[in-house]
């Protein structure tokens, strides 16, 4: 039985925090400095935690082997299960054209860009994230932000960028009731108290979105429409999660921010069209990235130049193909209702069978213990921190209840509805794992990273030693979670390493409790975007793989520029100025 010692190195706190970071810091550095390919930068930082874990720990080789092994089953099941079969669903959809129907669909919406990929990226990817979550909204609005027109990396970058506030109601909530179980706080005072924090966060995050497509004018241009996402999806959010239903929090939300944004388009229209330049650099940086068109000019871009998901860049499937292509399939389309209603019935059924679920009786079917097994993980003999056996060897085979099967079920139906053949249908599930490959080694090999850190005492020791700032931990509690998600890819995960030790930092420093709960899991959601898991997900559903060093120099920025924002939101809550926030 392996017990970690959290101050290992000669004794000292500080001298072996500095020796846990290490192998986060490997991570980032061959990503963002040296950028090495993910899968390798994932399986070397990997190696890393291992020595860490055997050299410094002193962890058993055979324990610390066991627990990367379940960490990469982990990474499997259930988080690349539920990747793989919603891309699976969409890829389906490029096959049979209907995603062909489903751009031109949103197109009638705003003729737009930047618009678009608010409603898409945001509001669309919120629904995913509440009903889904673990990566499912990244992969499913960057191809469909791919399918617009945008370019690979921006569309990576906006999908990630968006996948934020949304992201502590994910899953039906999942990272609130875990947060709840691990810090013996009340479910309903912690969903009041994220309710109050990461609703502020989501007012910006669609100006965000605009910016990193057009820049300021794009920002001036779409104001009133991203203060109206913005705005309306924070109100529902707010009041959701405080007075009505944690788990309906971002559905509720989602649904009525893109009802508010099409509502407004009825009557408003931004002053000019934003289309990507076919000829520009993706994601140059510079104004002339993008092709703008006011109501006086002619309407389209340079012909016969190939779209962000043209050619080789595009993910498995049929592809989106040069603005020749689609012009003459625009052309030529005559959508009936019929057409639009199987453009959008794949993610209709996914959001009918995820609420299905969650009715009585439907719901303990989906959760029987029989279809559900739970084991220890064979040879893994853990105790945490404080001598009790540590939660980390429990394996939880979730078959029925994954959300990646209710994905496969949903892949099924849309089948016949979509009138794909069978062989199709199985011709396609192959090639998404093809075109995922690289994508599945490095998200084991990061949860494999991640489970040696923990069973360790590695991700502890940071914990422990960053809780030890005392007044100021208000400052540092959003960037412990923040931390842990950027690991893990995971608020859930987070939120059970660090939930229990926000509460106890918060004991010993005066601080509310449910403040420094709250707080891990509010600024966790800052921390997706920068994950390798996440990074990964998104350039595999681009087909960028190889270049998510790249992503992550992108998304960086905003990762940190958002987490010092949610921690100056925190501290103020501390303080007398805000503290009436506090439920």
């Amino acid at each position: 039985m392996y017990k970690p010692v959290l101050d290992a190195v000669g004794g000292s706190l500080f001298l072996t925090a500095l020796i846990a970071m290490i192998p986060l810091v490997t991570l980032f550095v061959l990503l963002g400095v040296l950028r090495m390919t993910a899968w390798k930068a994932a399986l070397v930082s990997m190696v890393v935690a291992l020595l860490v874990a055997i050299l410094a720990y002193q962890m058993p080789t055979t324990q610390a082997l066991l627990a990367g092994t379940e960490g990469a089953a982990f990474g499997f099941f259930p988080i690349l299960w539920i990747v793989l079969n919603a891309i699976w669903v969409y890829n389906m959809t490029v096959v049979t054209g209907h995603f062909d129907v489903l751009r031109r669909s949103f197109a009638k919406v705003s003729d737009d860009q930047r618009i678009q990929a608010v409603i898409i990226a945001f509001c669309f990817g919120a629904l995913l994230e509440a009903l889904a979550g673990f990566g499912t909204p990244v992969a499913i609005t960057c191809v469909m932000l791919i399918a617009i027109g945008l370019r690979p990396l921006k569309a990576a970058v906006v999908a990630l960028v968006a996948n934020t506030a949304p992201v502590a109601f994910g899953a039906l909530a999942v990272p609130i009731t875990t947060l709840a179980t691990v810090s013996g706080l009340p479910e309903h005072s912690l969903s009041q108290m994220v309710g109050r924090q990461t609703p502020i966060l989501a007012v910006f995050v669609p100006m965000a979105l605009v910016f990193i497509l057009d820049k300021g004018k794009g920002v001036r241009e779409t104001l009133p429409a991203t203060l109206t996402c913005g705005i309306v999806f924070a109100i529902a959010q707010f009041v959701t999660s405080n007075f009505i239903s944690t788990p309906l929090t971002d559905i509720v939300a989602s649904l009525v921010a893109a009802a508010s944004v099409v509502l407004l388009l009825r009557v408003w229209k931004p002053t000019g069209r934003y289309v990507e330049a076919p000829d520009a650099p993706d994601l140059a940086g510079a104004q002339g990235s993008s092709t703008r068109i006011t109501a006086a000019a002619d309407r389209g871009v340079q012909a016969g130049s190939p779209t962000g998901g043209g050619g080789g860049d595009h993910p498995v499937g049929q592809g989106v193909g040069t603005l020749d292509d689609l012009a003459e399939r625009d052309r030529n389309a005559h959508d009936t209702s019929t057409d639009v209603a199987k453009a959008y019935a794949p993610y209709l059924i996914i959001v009918a069978l995820f609420v299905l679920t969650q009715l009585p009786g439907i719901k303990d079917f989906f959760n029987a213990k029989w279809a559900n097994p739970s084991f220890t993980w064979p040879g893994l003999d853990l105790q945490n921190p404080n001598g009790k056996p540590s939660s980390i060897p429990t394996f939880k085979l979730n078959i029925l209840s994954a959300a990646g099967t209710l994905m496969v079920i949903a892949g099924l139906i849309t089948i016949p509805v979509i009138g794909i053949s069978p062989a199709k249908a199985w011709r396609s599930y192959v090639d998404t794992y093809r075109q995922l490959g690289a994508a599945i080694v490095t998200v084991m090999a990061v949860l494999a990273l991640a489970y040696v850190m923990n069973a360790s005492g590695q991700t502890a020791t940071l914990g422990t030693w960053l809780a030890g700032s005392g007044g100021l931990f208000a400052i540092v509690s959003p960037i412990l979670g923040w931390l842990g998600v950027a690991v893990t890819g995971s608020d859930t995960s987070s939120n059970s390493l660090f939930g229990a030790l926000q509460v106890s930092a918060a004991r010993q420093t005066g601080l509310p409790e449910v403040l420094m709960a709250a707080a891990n899991s509010s600024g966790g959601v800052l921390g997706k975007m920068i994950s390798p898991q996440n990074l990964a997900i998104a350039a595999g559903a681009v087909a960028l793989g190889g270049r998510e060093g790249d992503i992550f120099r992108k998304v960086l920025s905003w990762s940190l520029v958002f987490l010092v924002f949610m921690c100056v939101i925190v501290y103020l809550q501390s303080t007398p100025l805000l503290s009436w926030m506090i439920p």
